[in-house]
């Protein structure tokens, strides 16, 4: 009995150390998973904060446009308010002068 205690101590013994061979090495392969994830993520993190640095930018230049466009679209309008006014007296004085020299004209027949 002891020769077989002795065969299956040494058989198991060998078994566990393939078993625990084998768990070291996917233990290394997973440490290194781990670390190009933990490599990866760190550098989405960086870019994720550049993209939102160049997006704040940006809407801080749309803000700006936006205003200057506004302003622009206002004094449009109160151009172009005063234009019609302008024209509209230019348009009845062209008129009236086109009125009084056709009635001139007729009158000195």
């Amino acid at each position: 009995g002891d020769g077989a205690a002795a065969g299956t101590y040494g058989y198991t013994n060998s078994g566990y150390s393939v078993y625990e061979e084998e768990n070291d090495r996917l233990t290394e392969s997973l440490r290194t998973k781990v670390s190009a994830i933990k490599s990866l993520s760190i550098e989405i993190g960086t870019e994720v904060k550049n993209q939102n640095k160049i997006l704040s930018e940006m809407e801080n230049d749309f803000d700006s446009t936006g205003g200057l466009l506004g302003a622009t679209m206002g004094r449009l309008r109160t151009l172009s308010r005063g234009s019609q006014t302008k024209l509209l007296c230019y348009m009845m004085l062209f008129s009236l002068f086109v009125f009084f020299v056709i009635y001139w004209i007729i009158k000195l027949r």
